[in-house]
């Protein structure tokens, strides 16, 4: 599956059509929780797109190499969640030296990557397609680049609803989950392109 046509297909499905937040679900406490700002937004998911792009290439290296050389597929959950740990830690470091600004604009939201269930979701439906290395870091950048497009879209909708006259029962979350459900509508009209 490493033709670029092949690889093209899976960078806008990835992206577009099977949206990671908005048609799988996945990410969605960062994805609510940093998009009150645009600059936070591009932020979080600048991270998004290292972390999720570095983990599925090293995840399919050592499940390639390692785990099925072994035979320890079984053991890919633990493998996958300590390698995401490990290069969270990474992007924090990083940022706390290179952009202290983002780095405290982000929060507790940095470390949540860890657990965002995108990132390993990722990982394990590379394993899960039995898609190769290269395809599983196309894959893993497009759904990444999928997450960004989302986060950023939410967080522009946001800044603008504050200067919107909201009903007082849809203030704050509720809206927030209103738009998004509508972004997750919008987004089905991609679903044609492939």
């Amino acid at each position: 599956m490493d033709s670029v046509k092949e690889l093209l297909i899976l960078l806008i499905s990835s992206s577009l059509v099977s949206n990671v937040v908005l048609s799988q679900f996945l990410g969605l406490c960062p994805f609510l929780g940093v998009s009150k700002k645009i600059k936070t937004a591009v932020g979080m998911g600048t991270a998004v797109i290292f972390v999720i792009t570095l983990a599925s290439a090293v995840a399919g290296v050592i499940y390639k190499y390692v785990l099925q050389a072994f035979g320890v597929e079984y053991l890919q959950t633990i493998v996958f969640i300590l390698v995401i740990a490990a290069l969270v830690q990474f992007v924090e470091m990083f940022l706390r030296k290179a952009m202290p600004s983002l780095y405290e604009a982000l929060g507790v939201y940095l470390p949540l990557i860890t657990t965002n269930c995108a990132v390993l979701g990722v990982a394990l439906t590379n394993v899960q397609k039995e898609y190769g290395i290269l395809a599983g870091i196309v894959n893993g950048f497009a759904t990444a680049v999928g997450f960004t497009i989302s986060i950023v879209i939410l967080a522009g909708l946001r800044e603008k609803m504050e200067y919107n006259d909201v009903p007082k029962a849809f203030q704050g979350m509720p809206i927030v989950l209103i738009t998004a459900g509508l972004m997750a509508i919008a987004f089905c009209g991609f679903s044609g392109l492939l």
